[in-house]
């Protein structure tokens, strides 16, 4: 009964790691609807208007040629309506698509009894490409999470043009370039505006920053109409003081806080990561690769304390004969590991008989020793398993009583 127990697989745990596979298609659908919905309201409107003046000068006895012009300007409306709206259901059509594959892919692991059952081997691969094309996506490595979704046949589990699209934006800030985050500002406005982003602020502050930079009159000019258009609107006073100043300071000022305002590599740099955090927080991605989760969750489950223990790490003691067997005390996950919290354990795994030598550490009774015996130790001595430099009296082995 104990073993089918610890065996029995719980889904909904493991499913707190793949909420993003479902949150990132219902954040695209719900954007789609919305710009469609946009779409429909602005040509509808236009449309009815531009049909109420045609009917009306038709009625007053305009000339055919007027009404025949009038007709064609509202089918060549209807038409791009038309024409925007085949590309947005492609669109819907592609994001049911993958929800559907990623539902069936979520409901296999509900139909897997145990996790000694070979299905649960199979799906957990899955999963493990899964992980590994998101972290090569948030890396850069575009092509090799292409070439490895292709060939696991997992295209419909990955996002991969969610983040092209966003790492081709991010990129172009760092070399300067605002107009694409500005587009995609644009065409995500009103979802924005609900989590009052600052993005377009500080993207049009940068653009003011780059007039001002320049130093030269007309720009200066253009620099001010610029703040009083997009920068002079915002409550923060402080804010709009300090974008006023850099009209005072030049570039290459040693005053704070413009100094800092006005240094191009940190604030391209800035708004590259503002962008970032942004678009991820929109779309409901984890700003933390998936792959980095799920390892520092299985780190913490098996730390304890004396995986960084001076005496038994492998990262100080190339001899420990834990080193083949703790992941945690292997030269490869010993770092990676050290900032993760200890394993919160509900049963009690301690030796019966428990002692302490003086260097503190704790051994079963009779395993010390046994130990000591194959080891030789004179009597009246025991020597530590882990450090067999130290060589201590009997008398100076204490019981251990457990609170």
């Amino acid at each position: 009964m104990a073993e089918l127990t610890t065996t029995k697989l719980n889904a909904e745990s493991h499913l707190l790691l793949d909420q993003p596979l479902l949150r990132l298609p219902y954040e695209l659908a719900r954007k789609n609807f919305k710009t469609a919905q946009r779409h429909i309201e602005s040509s509808s409107t236009t449309l009815v208007s531009a049909l109420k003046s045609t009917t009306s000068a038709a009625a007053n006895d305009a000339t055919p040629a007027a009404t025949l012009a009038a007709l064609d300007t509202m089918l060549q409306r209807a038409q791009t309506l038309k024409r925007k709206l085949e590309a947005l259901h492609a669109d819907e059509t592609t994001i049911h698509r993958q929800q559907r594959a990623r539902l069936a892919h979520l409901q296999q692991l509900h139909d897997i009894p145990s996790l000694a059952d070979v299905k649960y081997d199979e799906w957990s691969r899955v999963r493990l490409d899964r992980l590994l094309v998101d972290y090569m996506l948030r890396m850069g490595y575009v092509e090799s999470a292409r070439l490895l979704a292709r060939e696991k046949g997992i295209e419909e589990l990955v996002d991969i043009e969610a983040f092209v699209a966003c790492r081709r934006i991010e990129e172009s800030l760092r070399q300067g370039r605002t107009g694409e985050a500005l587009a995609w500002y644009a065409d995500n406005k009103q979802a924005l505006k609900k989590t009052d982003s600052n993005l377009e602020v500080e993207l049009r502050l940068q653009q003011y920053i780059e007039l001002v930079r320049t130093g030269d009159n007309p720009k200066l000019i253009e620099a001010t109409l610029h703040a009083r258009k997009y920068l002079a609107a915002q409550q923060d006073t402080e804010f709009t003081m300090r974008a006023a100043g850099l009209l005072v300071f030049p570039p290459g000022t040693a005053a704070e806080p413009y100094r800092v305002i006005s240094t191009t590599a940190d604030r391209w740099e800035s708004l590259a990561s503002l962008f970032l955090e942004t678009h991820h927080t929109l779309l409901s991605i984890p700003s933390t690769p998936l792959l980095h989760i799920a390892l520092s969750a299985g780190l913490s489950a098996l730390k304890t304390p004396s995986c960084h223990s001076a005496f038994a790490s492998s990262s100080s003691n190339a001899s420990s004969s834990v080193t083949s067997v703790c992941p945690i005390c292997s030269t490869e996950l010993n770092e990676l590991a050290r900032n993760v919290p200890y394993a919160h354990h509900t049963k009690s795994h301690v030796e019966n008989d428990p002692v302490v030598l003086p260097n503190g550490r704790v051994y079963g009774r009779d395993k010390l020793m046994a130990i000591n015996e194959k080891l030789g130790t004179p009597a009246g001595k025991v020597r530590d398993p882990t450090d067999m430099s130290q060589l201590y009296d009997l008398t100076q082995v204490k019981k251990v009583f457990i609170s």
